[in-house]
């Protein structure tokens, strides 16, 4: 049977880079990088004291103000983005089938503001009796696509994914495969993170995953670079509305690129270090593009995982030469998360939507922070300033902890 085909109508976004999609690609293009020092808690015992944080972002102006109060961040972040999105595609106004319009949205680790905080008031009080009724909806992960089901009525398939960094490049997969397999023809979907928090910061710092470069936080996140030391952790939320074709047609919706392929894998290695060579990273390439009905030859730009740690950096480049042998010389590879940090759970779909503006507008933005090669990393990474290239088909890579590998391909819609 002939897959339904699936198009992307709507995009929205709240990253370090911007709190709409048209100022974080600005940024993305003019190599801006979203790291500084830590504003949300006093950083003073922790190694590492910056991060991307989501800036002049209020979510008592952008959301119902007591709403905002009955959510966790992660939740403002991904409603605020969903709201974008919805707009952009212009389905607020047109008739359509809500009962056929689902949400799959996810988070790496949900509410953790909302642990914190109220673990605080427990150990402080003394007992259980400060507890916020509202802990449990405001903590858990399938909240943010429950909210944005109920402001938008979207009464079809609804839940969250969980797999780390993975995470929202699942949901937008499921949400392909729900709209292929016609049980839906809407899917608003992606993912939403607000870990920087003093638990996170400190979780992620005693693994030795974290970059220490307090002195010049600016140009910490290096991905592929040599003197890479550990990643950047970021914040925010990026939502896709993603459509069958014939049916953004019949309504006459704007276009933006069709979701080609996907490839799912898992290492079953190692719980947080990539397996040798990206093998994982290497099937879940070739998976995505066999998908798309195309070979590695079609494949314009990797908008890469990327996250200026050690092994990642070095399998994902590996996995990078297995799948397009001479070529991987040529094709064009960046790191958006050399200028957002790492986004953890919300990864995939801010990196998704990045990819898509490439597509559409035929430019690459920059891998920042590019100072000195690494011979294991040896491939065209675009260092230092954006660059026009046509951009017909590209793929994004999603890795997480656990083993978990994505992989999805955008590509022109041509209109036929």
């Amino acid at each position: 049977m002939r897959k339904r085909r699936v198009v992307v109508t709507g995009m929205g976004t709240v990253n370090p880079l911007g709190n709409n999609v048209q100022e974080f690609w600005t940024n993305l293009l003019a190599g801006v990088s979203g790291a500084g020092p830590i504003t949300h808690f006093d950083t003073t015992e922790f190694k590492t004291k910056f991060a991307c944080e989501v800036r002049n972002f209020d979510a008592g102006k952008v959301l119902d103000r007591k709403a905002a109060q009955r959510m966790d961040p992660f939740t403002h972040f991904a409603v605020a983005a969903a709201m974008e999105a919805v707009a952009d595609s212009g389905l607020e106004n047109a008739p359509y089938d809500k009962n056929r319009a689902g949400v799959v949205v996810g988070s790496g680790i949900g509410g953790m503001w909302t642990n914190f905080q109220q673990q605080k008031l427990y150990y402080e009080n003394n007992g259980p009796r400060q507890i916020s009724p509202f802990f449990v909806p405001m903590l858990i992960v399938d909240i943010a696509a429950g909210h944005i089901s109920m402001l938008f009525g979207l009464k079809g398939p609804n839940y969250a994914t969980v797999s780390a960094c993975a995470t929202a490049s699942h949901s937008i997969g499921d949400s392909v495969m729900l709209i292929e397999r016609g049980m839906a023809d809407v899917m608003v979907t992606g993912g939403a993170e607000a870990a920087i928090t003093p638990m996170g910061l400190g979780g992620f710092g005693s693994m030795r995953a974290l970059s220490t470069r307090n002195d010049d936080p600016l140009t910490a996140s290096r991905p592929f670079d040599k003197d890479r030391d550990g990643f950047v952790m970021g914040e925010g939320g990026g939502i896709l509305v993603l459509e069958e074709l014939e049916h953004a047609k019949a309504r006459g919706a704007k276009i933006y690129c069709e979701v080609g392929g996907i490839g799912f894998t898992a290492d079953a290695y190692h719980i947080t270090e990539p397996a040798p060579g990206g093998e994982g990273a290497v099937r879940s390439m070739r998976l995505a593009i066999a998908d798309a009905g195309m070979t590695p030859d079609d494949v314009d730009l990797i908008n890469a995982h990327g996250t200026s740690t050690p092994y990642n950096d070095k399998n994902e480049s590996a996995a990078i030469r297995t799948v397009f042998g001479e070529r991987a010389q040529k094709v064009k590879i960046n790191s958006t998360k050399s200028m957002i940090g790492h986004l953890l759970g919300a990864s995939g779909a801010v990196e998704s939507i990045a990819t898509i503006m490439m597509v559409i507008n035929d430019k690459v933005h920059p891998t920042i922070n590019q100072f000195t090669s690494d011979p294991e990393c040896d491939l065209d990474y675009v260092p230092g300033a954006a660059i026009d290239h046509t951009v017909n088909v590209a793929i994004t890579n999603t890795f997480g902890f656990g083993g978990h590998n994505t992989t999805l391909l955008f590509k022109k819609y041509t209109g036929d």
